[in-house]
């Protein structure tokens, strides 16, 4: 009889299907496979003895009523009180395709315990072995618990005798920690000791002697007096922020002369215009004893570019020498194509960086570099230039800058007059400047009109522009004036006016300190004072105004523009220097005809 379940198709299922629900879910999986090699064996089934195929039918039979039995009790528990509404027989559960619908899932794992399943089909049990069942004991022991759970219960009391025996195990096999016994070298005698120290090599703190000394031997006779050299010649160099005595003090001249030294060359060159990195060449000669100085016999030396100072002992007193450079102060004119760029054309020319740069800017106040300057264009720059006899050369600042444009020649000299100096043109017109300028590094906070007062509470006239600045900001004029008024003004706090050309007029406010006085005439961006919060003022700030006439009115909506102009005499001098320069020939030298001056 076979084992089909309780409602499965007539022809559902395959050969897998109906081993699955013969075997499904017996407790002993081993016998499970033998009792399945041993039914589907390939041996013919008459050959079997009767009394097997007597055993098996038996086993049949009974099987199938508990299976029946036991899905019959499942099902009523289950679905008791739910309808069947023809559901799938077969649906997937966790472990495939199993019965559905109505069938219940069958466990025989109680159900056939005891049986004659529980053991192999035809054969009786064999009693397990002691060893078979220590090793299934010790199977289940856990020797290595986590003593963090379960605090003592035991298992915690079982891991904590684990650790001991661990940690006794490691102690009673450790070396231990006596120390290792060595042979020590013998002591070495003090004469082998000074051998041994002479020829190694040791650090100087440490004692060493590399090179400087061996032992002595018999033959060696000391010395009652060493004697010195006669003369020592040295050279001792002036270090930046050094002084001319102390470096002479350091080479190894008494005090007092090195003081007579230095009153004999500050009377001929100030001692601050030496420059630093000056190399001196220091002669001192033989001394009495060696408990004083040595006397100095010669110094020399390069005080000037132009001039060289050298002092000697003669018949025991110290005389100064000088010995003047011919210095020739001929101009460098260099010109080129600008190129692909006017910086770099420049510099590859041989013109020093400073030069350039100042060419550059003085070309701005006409002309846009990178607009207006093009690469066909051609640059003509002089600079001073001084080369001594001694072969020396010192290039100083830009005397002129010159473009030439084809169409227009730009012709720059820069020339000093009522003070200020710029750069003029040939024909006597300086550069254009008089926008007013930003009176403080800061952001405007609050602009011209009417207003709420912060501190009144009422709106009025607000006659000027605030910027806000950290207080001790320096605070810069807008442009050339005189100073009108500077102190304390009321709400104003500290305050400064200042009168420009026009009937313009400036005033700054709330300062915390005014750095000009009453007539002091002033240049744009000369300091005048520095931001603070005096007056009625709810922190550091610069209130600025602007007056036309004594009328206030707003600083953002005024600019004028000024000129300087060369005429008389100033201008023919102007022009004669500028006459000079041109003659300068490209590389130095002068022409032998003067270049004529352009005028526009």
């Amino acid at each position: 009889m076979g084992l089909a379940g309780i409602g499965r198709p007539e022809n559902g299922g395959n050969r897998r299907t109906r081993e699955t629900a013969h075997t499904a879910k017996i407790g002993n999986h081993a016998a499970v496979r033998k009792h399945r090699r041993e039914r589907f064996a390939p041996a013919d089934r008459s050959a079997r003895p009767a009394a097997l195929l007597a055993e098996t039918y038996r086993l049949n039979l009974t099987l199938t009523l508990c299976l029946h039995r036991h899905a019959i009790a499942h099902w009523e528990s289950r679905c008791a009180g739910t309808a069947f509404e023809g559901r799938n027989l077969y649906q997937r559960n966790d472990h495939g395709f199993g019965d559905g619908g109505p069938v219940a899932a069958l466990t025989l794992d109680n159900a056939l315990s005891g049986t004659a399943l529980s053991r192999p089909f035809g054969r009786k049990a064999q009693p397990e072995g002691r060893w078979n069942k220590l090793e299934a004991r010790l199977a289940d022991v856990e020797l290595v618990p986590d003593l963090g759970a379960g605090i003592g219960s035991r298992e915690w009391f079982r891991g904590l005798a684990t650790c001991v025996v661990l940690i006794s195990a490691a102690w009673a096999l450790s070396p231990g920690f006596r120390p290792v016994a060595g042979l020590s070298p013998q002591p070495m005698s003090p004469d082998s000791w000074d051998e041994a120290r002479a020829q190694s090599i040791a650090p100087l703190a440490l004692g060493g002697d590399t090179g400087r000394r061996m032992s002595s031997t018999d033959a060696v006779v000391p010395l009652t007096n060493t004697p010195e050299r006669p003369s020592i010649d040295l050279v001792a160099t002036l270090g930046q922020g050094d002084g001319f005595k102390r470096v002479l003090e350091r080479a190894g001249i008494a005090e007092n002369e090195a003081a007579r030294v230095s009153d004999m060359v500050a009377g001929v060159v100030a001692l601050g215009d030496i420059k630093p990195g000056t190399r001196m060449d220091v002669t001192l000669g033989r001394r009495a004893n060696r408990n004083v100085a040595r006397p100095l016999d010669y110094l020399a030396f390069r005080a000037r570019f132009d001039l060289r100072l050298e002092i000697s002992r003669v018949n025991g007193v110290l005389v100064l020498n000088r010995v003047p450079i011919a210095v020739d102060n001929t101009p460098l004119r260099i010109q080129g194509r600008v190129g692909d760029s006017l910086y770099r054309s420049a510099r590859a020319a041989g013109v020093p960086g400073k030069a350039v740069e100042a060419y550059i800017r003085a070309l701005a106040t006409k002309v846009s570099i990178g607009g207006d300057v093009r690469s066909d264009d051609r640059f003509d720059i002089i600079v001073e230039q001084a080369r001594a006899e001694t072969g020396e050369v010192e290039i100083g600042k830009l005397l002129y800058a010159g473009l030439d444009q084809g169409r227009r020649r730009i012709q720059l000299l820069e020339w000093t007059i009522g003070g200020r100096t710029e750069w003029f043109e040939a024909s006597g017109v300086g550069q254009k400047r008089g926008v007013m300028a930003t009176p403080v590094a800061g952001r405007m906070t609050s602009g011209f009109g009417m207003r709420r007062h912060p501190l009144l509470g009422y709106s009025r006239l607000h006659k000027g522009i605030d910027f806000g600045a950290p207080s001790g900001a320096p605070i810069y004029a807008a442009t050339d004036g005189v100073v009108s008024f500077a102190g304390r003004h009321g709400g104003h706090g500290n305050y400064v006016r200042l009168n420009h050309v026009g009937g313009l007029g400036t005033g700054y406010a709330h300062m915390s300190r005014i750095a000009v006085g009453v007539g002091t005439r002033v240049r744009q961006g000369q300091v005048i004072g520095y931001v603070g919060s005096t007056g009625l003022s709810t922190g550091p700030h610069l209130h600025y105004e602007l007056y036309k006439n004594g009328v206030a009115i707003n600083p953002r909506s005024v600019s004028f523009i000024q000129t300087s102009l060369l005429a008389g005499a100033d201008l023919a001098a102007f022009r004669s220097k500028l006459g000079k320069l041109l003659s300068v020939r490209t590389g130095g030298g002068s022409a032998p005809q003067p270049a004529q001056v352009a005028a526009r």
